[in-house]
């Protein structure tokens, strides 16, 4: 029989054969959507490369250069037909991704192999293929954010008059509502769909720059024509979808755009976390939930529990997503003169990961909102013990209109008060300050229906119901209304929830 050292022995190589032996990344295998993993997915990328060639060759032909429509139809016809093994074997034979997947293009487009990557440097198609990325990436999870937005707009609208304890500080203060604390994280997407909005609208291509920006190899091949190589540029930008373009670049755009972007993706991650911190602290509190399968296991020792593991791993994730701007502007500082590679290798985590951490965190806070569940006699029960503090000054005003001595009756609401908050803290004891004042012939004006009517809750909530009225209809539904379209298209949302 084996010993359990030797089991641990045999574990520390991998097996000959079988079985999962290479790291699979868990923002892949476990939680983000096929979407975005797609966006970032080789597929994705090379196939972008070969529509820029496209992109490159058209442009060219159309000012001149001696380019077939024969070529070019070649090219178009096999954008799709990637032969995975070869591209694999020159890239190993040239030690050059880039090249090893023109001759694979060209192996497909023998007619066309002559004239693909014309004039382009490798940052050609590298750097304009992650912005087309990025901004794919970013058109997703504004989709998501405003079904998002949708959902916990209904959630507030909902309980948008219902009476909860506020805190500060984490301690016990005034009265909000749990639909006015909803807006409160609700308005910080808000401003995060205003700045995925302004990351879109002013997002620019690399464009047709040449090996250090100069676009010398472009001038070269227009024999010195300068507009037609700015018109070259403009045209390969038009023909990807796309109207802006970086003014002037080194050999790679300003790695800055990467880290203005994790930026955006950072403020979603933080809005998702303050959120789903709240409702882990509310769940300790019994006032309001996370959804919870019929068959799901809170703990594998504790039956009883119900771990908000939904919000967990939303702040979990958020709390990667946070860090990974620093690296973007470490990145950027660190970018000497034209460029150097040391942007290369850490860009192909920090890129894709910040966007599929995105992409599980909002879908995330999608199925929690959608299946949120509050506990109304738990938040009232809650209001109702600290509330006979917060009523004091009602009952003192309410006696003083009544011809009692202000000065007198604030002192002895005072002592009743701290007794009460003695009982409380001391003895572990319900809060009796409402008996203590029913009972003290000083409040009398006050006694009865009086004093239940002035301790009612929904008298010290101020205008939340009204602020999350005038909040949905002047923040939320305008963007609703704007992206109606979005609102109608469905998420293959394969995420483990």
């Amino acid at each position: 029989m084996a010993s359990l050292e030797s089991l641990l022995a045999a574990g520390a190589a991998p097996p000959a054969e079988g079985g999962k032996v290479a790291y699979e990344h868990p923002l892949v295998q476990r939680y983000a959507s096929k979407e975005m993993s797609f966006v970032w997915s080789p597929v994705k990328k090379f196939r972008t490369w070969r529509l820029l060639w496209i992109a490159l060759a058209t442009a060219e032909k159309e000012l001149g250069l001696d380019i077939t429509d024969e070529q070019l139809e070649e090219m178009r016809s096999q954008v799709d037909n990637i032969d995975w093994d070869y591209a694999a074997k020159k890239e190993a034979e040239f030690r050059h991704d880039v090249m090893g997947h023109v001759h694979a293009f060209g192996h497909v487009c023998p007619k066309a192999m002559p004239i693909i990557h014309l004039g382009a440097t490798s940052c050609f198609v590298g750097d304009n293929t992650d912005i087309v990325q990025i901004r794919d990436a970013l058109l997703l999870l504004r989709r998501k954010l405003v079904k998002f937005l949708d959902v916990m707009k209904a959630f507030a609208a909902e309980h948008r008059a219902l009476p909860t304890l506020g805190f500060t500080h984490y301690q016990p203060a005034q009265l909000t509502t749990v639909g006015k604390r909803a807006t409160l994280w609700m308005q910080d997407f808000v401003l995060d769909v205003a700045a995925l909005e302004r990351c879109i609208e002013d997002l620019p291509m690399r464009g047709v720059k040449g090996t250090t920006g100069t676009q010398a190899t472009f001038l070269q091949l227009f024999d010195g024509d300068h507009d037609k190589v700015k018109t070259l540029n403009r045209r390969v930008v038009e023909l990807m979808g796309f109207d802006k373009w970086i003014p002037v670049s080194g050999q790679t755009y300003s790695r800055k755009i990467d880290y203005q972007v994790l930026t955006v993706l950072s403020g979603v991650a933080q809005s998702a976390y303050k959120m789903c911190g709240d409702v882990r602290l509310l769940a300790n509190l019994k006032e309001v939930e996370e959804p919870f399968a019929k068959t799901q296991i809170g703990s594998s020792a504790m039956a009883y529990k119900r771990n908000p593991m939904r919000c967990e791993r939303t702040c979990s994730l958020a709390r990667y997503l946070m860090g990974l701007p620093a690296m973007a502007a470490q990145t950027h500082a660190s970018q000497w003169f034209e460029r150097t590679l040391d942007d290369s290798a850490i860009r192909r985590m920090y890129l894709p990961e910040g966007f599929l951490s995105a992409d599980v965190i909002v879908t995330l806070l999608t199925n929690i909102a959608d299946g949120m569940h509050v506990w109304p006699g738990v938040v009232r029960a809650r209001v109702m013990a600290e509330l006979p503090f917060m009523a004091t000054e009602n009952i003192l005003m309410a006696c003083v209109k009544a011809g009692g001595d202000r000065q007198d009756l604030h002192e002895k609401i005072r002592v009743h008060s701290m007794a009460a908050g003695m009982a409380v803290k001391g003895e572990g004891k319900p809060n009796d300050l409402m008996d203590r004042v029913a009972g003290d012939p000083a409040f009398e004006a006050v006694h009865g229906e009086k004093l239940a009517s002035l301790i009612d809750p929904s008298l010290f909530i101020g205008r939340s119901p009204e602020q999350v009225d005038e909040f949905l209809a002047e923040c939320v539904d305008p963007i609703l209304d704007k992206h109606q379209a979005l609102l109608k298209e469905e998420n293959v949302d394969d995420v483990n929830v």
